[in-house]
């Protein structure tokens, strides 16, 4: 019996690299397939349009899930060598063609180009006579709203926008410049996987994820700076640095709002030091541009809510579900907003309060406030959720994958005789997800009464 017990363990270490080579040349082929359907995408989606492009799009996200499960199998050097590998020849493939699912990057290059003139790009919209010698035959005409809405991005996207393009006024320095923003995330992805102790290749579900391809390398939206703030902000909080890294995330919230919930995370409670910095952030940044005064809010005021029926509701999909069941009432669109606020900020007190502040804990904390909040407000684009997608390798829980793949049957740029209602779209992409948090809360119940009885 003792003779045997040296083999047994001597065979089973024997395996132990043959099942890694095994789950690597798995990963190989996932990401080979993989590629075939990205480099199908641009002409399936020239031909058959918005459909076309989602049905390649979904079945890349779920290999993408299939990858992140085999990837923590596989030697962890060589894993990564192919899954960053990878990831740079699918972004470099989409980079060849010009933004097919969104036009908003032109607004950007012409915002950059109306702050190089001297203009407050809060000021006039496109088609005014004030900006007519700006316009050229490449970007002003693909500029979305021109006729009759100023810029709705906040001051610190506006910067971004100056910036890049006095290195180059056109879509490629753009989305190269946005690329360079998902590098820091994908470097602040790997630093927190590494701090809580898990598997670097769970970075995969990030960088293969179909949607960061599509809507930073193709499309180019400034969404990619607002996560690379948020990341890198979080990052220094919890590295000791707490105010340093308030700032970092207010800077965030002026390229997007949806950053706004990780600063729930770092903050305690009485600390009035925090708040305040924050404040002081967002009045110093809004500074350069308040010479049109509460127009520095654009056209997010002044038409956005209204035309994307924020304001009538009947795109918010709980408050949908709730009139297809009870009827419309007079007022209920602001009792919705009232409720929607207590519930993310009694949500938000929690993580404040934790007693246990780990690095693992504080990304659950921020992941579950950020699907409440893309929940609660359900946007009518795909790339509003790629606040969430960093989560699927932090985290990398059901709710998280079902929202970020299921974000892709937003995409609706081409009119198609088969179209799709949106509240259908949308009680597919939610239904889906309530599914994946009531899987989640069964099994972490089950484990936990299966801990509980061997404790007893």
């Amino acid at each position: 019996m003792n003779r045997s017990q040296p083999m047994a363990a001597g065979s089973s270490a024997s395996q132990a690299p043959v099942k890694e080579m095994s789950a690597f040349y798995g990963l190989a082929g996932i990401g080979a397939t993989l590629a075939v359907l990205t480099f199908a995408t641009p002409f399936a989606f020239r031909a058959g349009g918005d459909n076309a492009f989602i049905a390649l799009a979904i079945p890349a996200g779920v290999l993408t899930i299939a990858a992140a499960y085999v990837a923590e199998r596989a030697p962890t050097t060589r894993a990564l060598w192919l899954i960053l590998g990878l990831a740079i020849v699918l972004r470099g493939f989409v980079l060849l063609f010009e933004p097919l699912l969104s036009s908003d990057i032109y607004r950007y290059i012409w915002d950059g180009k109306v702050q190089a003139a001297g203009i407050n790009p809060y000021r006039y919209f496109p088609a005014q006579d004030a900006l007519a010698a700006l316009r050229d035959a490449t970007i002003f005409p693909r500029i979305n709203r021109a006729d009759y809405a100023v810029t709705i991005y906040p001051p610190v996207a506006e910067f971004f926008f100056l910036l890049v393009t006095r290195l180059g006024a056109n879509t490629t320095v753009m989305r190269l410049a946005l690329l360079g923003c998902e590098a820091v995330s994908v470097a602040v992805i790997l630093l927190l996987l590494k701090r809580m102790r898990r598997p670097l290749t769970r970075v995969v579900a990030y960088v293969w994820h179909p949607l960061p391809i599509w809507e930073i390398a193709n499309s180019g939206h400034v969404d990619a700076l607002m996560v690379s703030l948020m990341l890198l902000g979080l990052w220094i909080a919890l590295s000791g640095r707490a105010l340093r890294g308030a700032v970092v995330i207010a800077l965030a919230t002026l390229v997007k709002p949806f950053a706004a919930p990780a600063l729930a995370v770092i903050w305690r409670p009485w600390d009035w030091k925090m708040p305040l910095v924050v404040i002081a952030t967002i009045a110093l940044c809004s500074l350069p541009y308040l010479s049109v005064g509460w127009g520095v809010f654009g056209f997010l005021t002044q038409g956005y809510l209204k035309e994307e029926a924020l304001i009538s509701g009947n795109d918010i999909w709980p408050l949908s579900v709730w009139r297809l069941a009870f009827g419309a009432h007079h007022g209920d669109v602001a009792v919705y907003a009232v409720l929607a606020t207590l519930v993310v900020l009694l949500m938000a007190l929690w993580p404040a309060r934790r007693p246990e502040r780990t690095v693992a804990a504080s990304m659950a904390d921020i992941n579950m406030l950020l699907l409440a909040v893309l929940l609660l407000s359900s946007p009518n684009y795909p790339w509003y959720f790629l606040a969430i997608t960093p989560f699927v390798a932090l985290c990398g829980n059901a709710p998280t994958w079902a929202v970020s793949i299921g974000a892709l049957l937003l995409t609706n740029e081409v009119d198609t005789d088969f179209y799709i209602p949106i509240l259908v779209v949308k009680s597919i992409l939610y239904g889906v997800f309530l599914l994946a948090c009531g899987w989640s809360a069964r099994k972490a119940y089950l484990k936990r009464t299966a801990n509980g009885e061997r404790a007893t």
